[in-house]
């Protein structure tokens, strides 16, 4: 059998899940069948790269406590318009680093709005 490319996989991988097929499972046994298990981290990267072309984006968001409901609310909306993406899928964490604010990873960008990147950014400036 050829070696599928990391973009062909993640292509297929990204076309079932916008059709409401979750075939990670088939996804993983195949990485692990050909000995490519190195590669399932660029993988994902790839496969949110994909869905984000078909207008699909899956954003991770850190922040220091539990999202509300209108801050998770902002955030979709927010990247829908910033990405001109059709739906938003966000993994939250809560992240006890932080002391405030957010940041977010996109498969291309990140937006990081947290204490420590501000003050960082005042620093910067007043050198």
């Amino acid at each position: 059998m050829a070696k599928l490319s990391r973009r062909k996989i993640a292509a297929v991988w990204a076309n079932e899940l916008i059709a409401g097929r979750d075939i990670t499972d088939q996804v993983a046994a195949y990485l692990v069948e050909e000995r490519r298990t190195s590669e399932a981290e660029l993988i994902v990267r790839d496969t949110e790269s994909a869905l984000a072309a078909r207008g699909v984006t899956v954003a991770d968001v850190a922040s220091a406590h539990e999202l509300s409901a209108d801050a998770r609310t902002a955030i979709e909306k927010f990247l829908a318009v910033a990405r001109g993406a059709k739906r938003i899928e966000l993994r939250t964490e809560i992240d006890a680093d932080l002391l405030g604010g957010v940041r977010v990873n996109t498969a291309d960008e990140q937006l990081d709005t947290t204490l420590r990147a501000r003050l960082n950014k005042l620093k910067a400036s007043k050198i």
